[in-house]
């Protein structure tokens, strides 16, 4: 599928959460994988391997990862050279409980990344968030000011809150912060007993969708436009318009660096 969108012109491409395995509590320690040991983790090997081999940059979905004996949501990013770009382990982790509908804590297995992820590619720069992120704004907000041109957000909604929020989210994000959103999720025919809702989504700068899918397993391409952010950011200057002195954001990684540097 990955040849199939290179062949199609695609640029980047971006893989579904938990892609490599099915989506259950009960399968992601079993097939999570040591990015750091070659040996031990044959898909970020293959990642690597298509992403050089079609000169393309490859969002790698997630995947589960172990680390110093610890479990995490972990997105890669490979350039088209193969080599690993970025790594993003998912910040705000899933947990719900809808009675009589859906139970799920993703706090009893993953521990939580504690960085965000921006990384310049040769086809624009790209903030990366998994999943359950999309639901924090801040976390967009932040990607905007740091020069992001789209917001990837490999993800896996259930069908509950994926009817309701998924393309929701999607719109709010892109049309808040006035960039692009892509999201890849799962079909809804994936092994494991929670359903996912899917619809793969392309969204504009102004909220508008550019390309999506149904549930079934499917590849869309479709053309990016950068200028449309400039554009849009022209038309509505929220930037301009914000209140500083009303109200404020605060990047603490940038405020730490700075008082680590004095």
């Amino acid at each position: 599928m990955i040849k199939i969108a290179a062949e199609s012109g695609a640029r980047i491409v971006v893989l579904p959460e938990m892609w490599n395995c099915p989506y259950s509590k009960d399968f992601f320690a079993k097939f999570a994988e040591d990015f750091d040991n070659e040996d031990s983790s044959p898909t970020i090997s293959l990642l690597s391997e298509a992403a050089s081999c079609h000169g393309i940059t490859i969002i790698g979905g997630s995947l589960p990862e172990w680390s110093n004996g610890r479990l995490y949501n972990t997105s890669c990013v490979f350039g088209p050279d193969g080599k690993l770009s970025a790594k993003h382990r998912k910040i705000h982790l899933f947990d719900v409980d809808i009675p009589g509908d859906i139970t799920f804590k993703e706090s009893d297995i993953f521990t939580g990344g504690d960085k965000p992820t921006i990384v310049d590619t040769d086809a624009g720069c790209v903030g990366v968030g998994i999943c359950h992120d999309i639901r924090f704004p801040e976390l967009a907000m932040l990607y905007a000011a740091k020069g992001a041109h789209i917001i990837c957000y490999p993800g896996a909604f259930n069908i509950s809150t994926g009817e309701l929020l998924w393309e929701l989210m999607q719109r709010s994000r892109a049309a808040d912060n006035q960039l692009f959103v892509a999201t890849c999720s799962p079909s809804r025919d994936s092994c494991g007993g929670y359903a996912i809702w899917g619809h793969s989504t392309l969204v504009g700068p102004s909220g508008e969708i550019i390309a999506t899918t149904g549930h079934e397993e499917n590849v869309i391409v479709a053309e990016i436009d950068y200028s449309k952010i400039k554009l849009q950011r022209k038309s509505i200057p929220l930037d301009k318009q914000k209140r500083g002195d009303i109200y404020q954001f605060v990047d603490e990684c940038e405020e730490e660096k700075h008082q680590n540097s004095e």
